[in-house]
């Protein structure tokens, strides 16, 4: 079963996104200071794939910007 969260932190923000299967398909999920963003159902896995590598570059656009993996 796949599954994917990572949480970021810079000063008194955090951020977190995570990837998760549900019995629908899988859910992606973007929360800033605990309130969500983003949540989003998926039913195709390429549509997951896709949603994996955006988050992957944003996390490391925002490490570059300083922030750190908690």
């Amino acid at each position: 079963m796949f599954a994917f969260d990572k949480s970021l932190r810079f000063l008194d923000q955090t951020r977190r996104y995570s990837i998760a299967a549900t019995d629908a398909g899988w859910e992606v999920r973007e929360e800033r200071d605990s309130e969500v963003v983003r949540k989003v159902q998926l039913k195709d896995w390429h549509r997951v794939e896709r949603a994996r590598r955006t988050i992957a570059n944003e996390l490391d656009t925002l490490q570059r910007q300083g922030w750190s993996e908690v």
